[in-house]
This record gives structure tokens, C-alpha cells and sequence, in this order.
């Protein structure tokens, strides 16, 4: 119960995709949804199908949660990609500001006899 009443709190702070599109695309194909509708509309026969029923409310949190994991392993791998291109990019600058000093001290040389 107290994570429903957050969840209806938390709807105000919704983006407004979020308002729009609450649902996510679906990844199964046509004949697999039908399947899974038809599975949802029958009766549960388990005392664990049974008890899942209770929790339907909480399918939206769920999907909520899952796409916050999901984009925060995104927002991690991005990190990360830009903390391997800022290191190979200092690599590369510390080899031009060598090569740079190097000619330098080269040109301030008298060439040998």
C-alpha cells in the first residue's frame, strides 16, 4: 500500500512522455501478446497465480523501475565511454606537447659538426 500511495505522489512528477505514452512497446510478436492475453484472461488455477493478482497494481511501478535501471546502466556505459575517450585524448596530448618540445629543443640546437 505504501508503495502505491508513492507511486500515485510520484505521478505528478511525471515526464510528459510518461503522461502520454504510459505503456512501453512491446518486444513479442503479434502471436506471442495474443498468448499472453489469452493466458491473463483465464482464471488462475495456483495459489501463487492467486496471490500475484493482488499485485497487479504494482506492474507500473515495476516497469518504472525496470526502465530507471535500464537508463542508469545506459547513463554508466556512456560514462564510461567518455572516461576511455578523455584518457586515450590526454594520451594524445601528452604525445603532441613531447613532440612539440622536442622539435623545439631540436630547432634551439646548433647542428653538430
Amino acid at each position: 500500500q505504501r508503495i502505491l500511495r508513492l507511486a500515485e505522489m510520484c505521478r505528478r512528477l511525471e515526464t510528459e512522455e510518461e503522461k502520454v505514452l504510459p505503456f512501453y512497446p512491446s518486444s513479442l510478436a503479434e502471436w506471442e501478446q495474443q498468448d499472453v492475453r489469452r493466458i491473463l484472461a483465464a482464471s488462475p488455477n495456483e495459489p501463487l497465480a492467486r496471490a500475484v493478482q493482488d499485485y497487479v497494481g504494482l506492474e507500473r511501478f515495476w516497469q518504472r523501475f525496470n526502465k530507471a535501471k535500464l537508463e542508469e546502466k545506459a547513463l554508466e556505459r556512456a560514462r564510461a565511454a567518455l572516461a576511455n575517450r578523455n584518457r586515450h585524448l590526454r594520451e594524445l596530448l601528452q604525445q603532441y606537447l613531447a613532440g612539440a618540445a622536442l622539435s623545439h629543443k631540436v630547432s634551439r640546437d646548433p647542428p653538430p659538426l
